[in-house]
């Protein structure tokens, strides 16, 4: 039936995010309206974020992936009772997991993640805050990839469109080993691997004061 179609996203070439069917928009101060057909911005540069005013025509914004990209690949790092998987190439750099766990994943170090270094359930539960979908995780050679809830789409504070809950994601190709239910989308237009978020809004001075 029409009312169970799952909701959609296609990232318009050199444009927004059309969203369709979306019921749940919000940012940090609470719920945000969401219309059937909503256009969300992605150049970052929009005076009416986190929405389209048609900005990207005029400065020239490319929806391309971009040279110096981190590469899409997946790593396996196995554990006695974990094997935790990363592609390092969709991570949006959140610090989910270097900040809740650092005795397992370490910055600027290779390997970067020792799975024997804490419990099961403790990666078990810092894996499961990661926003982008670059950590996963396997026990007893059964991979745990998704998460369960509703679409929706959180409009991270001066960051990217954090998407939960497996809102359909159109003509994408996704990384290697990528969740389908939880990604990071880019909207301050700096990401080199577009459509995904690569943490550029960390370094180009990317802000939105109104969400």
């Amino acid at each position: 039936m029409e009312e169970d179609k799952k909701p959609s996203i296609t990232p318009a070439e050199n444009g927004p995010y059309l969203v369709k069917g979306l019921k749940n928009l919000a940012n940090r101060k609470g719920p945000v309206e969401a219309k059937e057909n909503m256009a969300l911005c992605r150049c970052g540069r929009s005076n009416n974020k986190p929405f389209c005013d048609g900005t990207h025509a005029k400065n020239g914004f490319s929806s391309a992936k971009l040279d110096g990209r981190v590469p899409d690949q997946r790593d396996n790092y196995q554990g006695a009772k974990i094997t935790i998987h990363d592609n390092r190439g969709i991570c949006a750099h959140a610090g989910r997991c270097t900040d809740g766990l650092p005795a397992v994943f370490h910055l600027n170090e290779e390997p970067w993640i020792h799975p024997n270094s804490a419990s099961a359930e403790e990666i078990i539960e810092t894996i499961n805050k990661c926003p982008s979908g670059a950590l996963s995780y396997s026990v007893d050679g059964v991979e745990h990839r998704n998460r369960a809830g509703d679409p929706s789409i959180f409009i991270a504070p001066n960051g990217p469109y954090v998407v939960s809950g497996g809102p359909s994601l159109e003509q994408t190709t996704r990384g290697e080993g990528a969740s389908e239910e939880h990604f990071t989308m880019c909207r301050c237009g700096g990401s080199k691997n577009k459509p995904f978020c690569d943490g550029s809004h960390w370094h180009n001075g990317f802000t939105d004061d109104k969400n």
